[in-house]
């Protein structure tokens, strides 16, 4: 069994039940999982928090968290709720927006209930916030992984430079400044990690 964990629309429990595993997907948001049901009817789908997760003890093989802990303001109780869930011998792999895009101002934007707009919070997490709570709970890191945007020839991408009046809310800060961002290029833009609990 395969937990998509801030499953969002289902994108990635789409991919693991075509991958063959019975699936189960958790998000906040009731309209997020409306569309992950139109897009994996056969997932088992639930309104619930990262951090109180509706599943028993040892009970599933696979966590996926992609793009989500950087809107945990604390990783731990996350963490250790993935790690009750995860079965012996279980693997977890987190992706997550690197902190040194959010310090570089990257913000997802969103509208309110009467169409304001909104940035939705963000939080610096270093590496160590990852690492610490997971091997604290016995998991054990099998890699870790930091990539930068690339374009299909190679090359770091370019910030957009359409950015619109600030009421427009945009995607990143960065495209105010893409000379500063062009300078900084190079940088990681995401994390990835593969922790796997031993078993026995």
């Amino acid at each position: 069994m395969a937990l998509d964990a801030a499953c969002g629309t289902g994108r990635f429990a789409e991919f693991l039940a075509k991958c063959g595993h019975r699936v189960i997907g958790v998000d906040s948001s009731a309209d997020m999982l409306a569309h992950a049901r139109q897009r994996v009817p056969e997932a088992e789908l639930h309104v619930a928090e990262l951090d109180r997760l509706p599943l028993p003890d040892d009970s599933v093989d696979v966590i996926v968290c992609a793009l989500a802990l950087d809107h945990v303001a604390c990783l731990d109780p996350v963490r250790a709720e993935f790690a009750r869930v995860l079965r012996p011998g279980g693997d977890l792999v987190i992706s997550d927006i690197h902190h040194e895009l959010v310090t570089r101002g990257s913000a997802m934007t969103t509208r309110g209930p009467a169409g304001e707009p909104r940035i939705a919070p963000s939080y610096r997490h270093q590496l160590g916030d990852y690492l610490r709570p997971a091997l604290s709970l016995g998991l054990q890191v099998r890699r870790c992984e930091e990539p930068r945007a690339v374009r299909a020839d190679g090359p770091p991408t370019e910030p957009a430079t359409e950015i619109g009046d600030w009421q427009d809310w945009p995607f990143s800060l960065m495209d105010y400044l893409p000379s500063a961002e062009r300078a900084a290029g190079g940088r990681p833009h995401l994390v990835i990690w593969h922790f796997q609990l031993p078993a026995g």
